[in-house]
Order: structure tokens, then C-alpha cells, then sequence
């Protein structure tokens, strides 16, 4: 990829926007762009902490695993994400897994090197303090759904934030969520089982709280789903 075409790739990402021409530049100077093939892995849990990856196209799975390898997701990365969120402002190791889930483009930004350009341009440095704001309120909002929330309440908000975030809303304030996510990756995002997943999503259907067609794509209600919560 070309010096402009990684510029105007970076320059669509919130934390670059508001940067001007050569501050750019400098960060572009720096980045380095790979493809990665579906199943492949950018990083392992424990590995150096090295790069910061932007998404050019394809999307990522983070997870972490425990010493039985069990699995617990901990985001679903698409094209215009950056990840790792904590690798700005931390020394050490990856805290989890990224694995690629289909063909996908990154683009790496090494840490060292971007800390120092964060150093010299303090705007940047406010940006990124709040994009990792943003994570760190909705990774504290899983933490509290898996607290105060039964695993039929958890499924619910899942699906109501996978279809805002992955969706495409419709005319009707209803959205259509693509079916990209197994019940195994599902479950895997709240640290449930597969069958569990496979069972709340048949009574579901069968209560008409949610469509479903051959292929697994899903029409989904916000509102009407989390009006179950309430009830």
C-alpha cells in the first residue's frame, strides 16, 4: 500500500482525523501494511507487546484462554477498529489473542515509535485517552451485565449490541445482523455454553422475539428484545 493510500486509510480513523497534513505524516512514515490469511494469528496471548494494528478490510477475533483452553471472547474487530486499545500506554505482553476470520489487510503502527510521535503532538495523546475511554466503559458494561444479569438477560443485551454495532438498520428500528457469529462464538462472548446459546435462540424464534431465515441472518428488535428484561 502506498504512502497516501495508508494516510487516507489512517486519516478515516477517529483518532486521526482532526490531524493535519504532516503530523500525518509522521505516523504514516512509521506504519507498516501485511495481508493476513483466515485463520492465522497477529499475536498470541503472551507475546511482546510490539504494534498497535489498525483494520483495513476483514475482521479479527480477540480472545483470551485459559490454561484448559477454554475460550472467552473478548471482541469481535472490524474494518475502521484499532486493537489492542492497551497497547499505547503499556509495556509487557499481549493480554490476549488475535486471530484473523477471513482474508484481512492491517496496518501496524509500532508502539515505540507512535508513543514518541504521542509525545510531541498532545492532541493526538487526547483522542486516544478517549477512545480508550469509550472501551473501557463497554468493557465495564459486559462486566456488569455478567454480574447483575441472568444468562437469558446476557444473550439479549448481546444480540441488542452486535446488532447496533455489526447490523444494518432498517426502516422499522429494527436491524439485520448478518449471520457471521457461530452459537459457539456467542457463547463464547459471555462465557456461556454452545447449547445454551442453540436453546435460548430456538425459544426465542419460536416466541417471535427474533427472525431467523436459512442462513442464520437475524432480524433483531432492540426495543422489543430488551422489553424482556423488563418484564
Amino acid at each position: 500500500m502506498k504512502h497516501e493510500d495508508i494516510k487516507r486509510v489512517l486519516n478515516a480513523f477517529s483518532i486521526f482525523r482532526e490531524l493535519n497534513s504532516q503530523e500525518m505524516d509522521k505516523i504514516v512514515d512509521i506504519s507498516i501494511t501485511r495481508d493476513w490469511k483466515k485463520g492465522s494469528h497477529v499475536f498470541l496471548q503472551g507475546d511482546p507487546l510490539e504494534n498497535v494494528y489498525f483494520i483495513y478490510s476483514g475482521r479479527i477475533k480477540v480472545y483470551k484462554s485459559d490454561l484448559s483452553g477454554k475460550e472467552q471472547i473478548v471482541a469481535i474487530m472490524k474494518q475502521g477498529e484499532m486493537f489492542p486499545h492497551v497497547g499505547f500506554f503499556r509495556q509487557g505482553e499481549y493480554p490476549a489473542f488475535a486471530e484473523v476470520m477471513e482474508q484481512t489487510t492491517l496496518i501496524a503502527v509500532p508502539i515505540k515509535q507512535f508513543e514518541k510521535i504521542l509525545i510531541e503532538n498532545p492532541e493526538l495523546c487526547i483522542k486516544v485517552f478517549r477512545v480508550l475511554g469509550e472501551k473501557i466503559v463497554d468493557l465495564q458494561n459486559r462486566l456488569e451485565e455478567q454480574i447483575l444479569n441472568n444468562t437469558y438477560e446476557q444473550i439479549i443485551k448481546l444480540l441488542v449490541r452486535l446488532a447496533k454495532k455489526y447490523g444494518k438498520e432498517l426502516a422499522n428500528d429494527k436491524f439485520w445482523l448478518k449471520g457471521e457469529f457461530t452459537n459457539r462464538d456467542l457463547a463464547n462472548m459471555i462465557g456461556t455454553t454452545r447449547e445454551t446459546i442453540s436453546r435460548t435462540l430456538t425459544k426465542m424464534k419460536r416466541d417471535e422475539l427474533i427472525e431467523v431465515d436459512d442462513e442464520g441472518n437475524m432480524i433483531i428488535d432492540p426495543e422489543r428484545l430488551l422489553e424482556e428484561i423488563l418484564q
